[in-house]
């Protein structure tokens, strides 16, 4: 049986989730040719940071098709054994973020990303400097969509938010 909770609390369920997990899986696609590759990220306001190299497959994908996919799960204890004829059921929690992707080209504006992934991550982190920001790049995902599920006990709950989003990135829907 699947719980309706109201918007507002959806929202906030999601984003419990996504400050929560600290590895995801980031969906791209290339001229037909789907990948997925875990990282670590970082959540805030509508948006997802996170660094990769100044090169590689990751880039030339985003590059090639900003429209992404991330999605991230956490199974909560043990998958529980169940009768025959019952279905498998694990307890457990996942959101999965529908959004566009830009890589912060600007040195400036890429050490201020990388500044609040790393504080997000760690909150006494030190500084990025210049030097360092130079040395990777920094993505943002403007998440348009995000969906979730919680499974307790046989009892699914499912949640969905749509965010607006501008050229500017996310607004309304808080």
């Amino acid at each position: 049986m699947a719980e309706e909770v109201n918007r507002a609390d959806a929202l906030a369920e999601m984003e419990q989730i996504l400050r929560r997990e600290r590895v995801g899986y980031l969906g791209l696609s290339a001229e037909g040719t789907p990948y997925v590759v875990p990282l670590n990220y970082a959540y805030t306001e509508g948006r997802l940071l996170f660094h990769c190299a100044l090169t590689g497959k990751k880039l030339d994908y985003l590059r090639s098709n900003r429209h992404v996919c991330f999605a991230v799960g956490s199974q909560v204890g043990s998958v529980e054994r169940h009768s025959e004829g019952e279905a498998c059921h694990p307890d457990c929690d996942s959101v999965i973020c529908y959004g566009v992707a830009r890589v912060i080209e600007d040195l400036e504006e890429r050490r201020k990303a990388l500044d609040e992934f790393s504080r997000i991550l760690q909150p006494a982190a030190e500084e990025i400097s210049p030097e360092s920001a130079a040395r990777c790049l920094a993505v943002e995902i403007v998440i348009t969509e995000m969906t979730g599920r919680r499974e307790r006990s046989r009892e699914r709950t499912y949640w969905r938010h749509q965010f607006h989003v501008d050229e500017g990135g996310v607004e309304g829907d808080r």
